[in-house]
């Protein structure tokens, strides 16, 4: 009976301490694995915003999961949308790539409002500072008179007034202010 017992509390012992280790490698891997979401993460974000077609009439979005980059957003031509699958797909750990970008249909008169609507905001002496840079942090993005704006804003009177402004141009018929406010430089 004793020999029985002691056999027991060593099997007990010795699981407890493989799964003690067990978890230590899991707690390792998931660490791991974070960081190779987070490189992934900024590798996307470069080779989207160094797409030379980019604009601020363009907007581009993606979501990683695992292996699996969803790209999403709107842009204003074809040619733009397979640049961004072929340049994601490019990123190392990247094996499937799920383009959901939608593409805005042609149209003079969204045309006249994209430019109408960068004028309004970015003449305003206030918003001026986001026109600055190869990629501004504001995007207009126009379909059939409804504008959306994307991107992010220092504060929250700088998204309020970029609605407002974007609001003032004739034939707009709505505004969706999706601007976000940056919480911390």
């Amino acid at each position: 009976m004793n020999k029985i017992s002691c056999f027991f509390l060593t099997l007990v012992m010795g699981l407890t301490m493989a799964g003690a280790a067990g978890a230590q490698e899991g707690s390792q891997s998931s660490v791991a694995d974070q960081k190779m979401q987070d490189r992934m993460t900024r590798e996307i974000r470069h080779e989207l915003v160094m797409l030379p077609q980019l604009t601020i009439f363009d907007n581009l979005a993606y979501k990683v999961n695992g292996d699996t980059v969803t790209l999403m957003g709107q842009v204003r031509n074809a040619v733009l949308k397979d640049s961004a699958q072929q340049a994601v797909k490019r990123v190392e750990g990247v094996e499937k790539v799920d383009n959901q970008i939608q593409i805005l249909p042609p149209s003079p008169n969204d045309d006249r409002i994209r430019r109408q609507v960068a004028r309004a905001i970015f003449n305003d002496n206030r918003l001026f500072r986001y026109s600055i840079g190869s990629v501004p942090p504001i995007h207009i993005i126009v379909n059939g008179g409804h504008v959306a704006l994307e991107g992010v804003v220092d504060n929250e009177a700088d998204k309020n007034v970029a609605g407002i402004r974007a609001n003032t141009v004739p034939g707009v018929f709505g505004v969706k202010n999706n601007l976000r406010v940056e919480t911390s430089k």
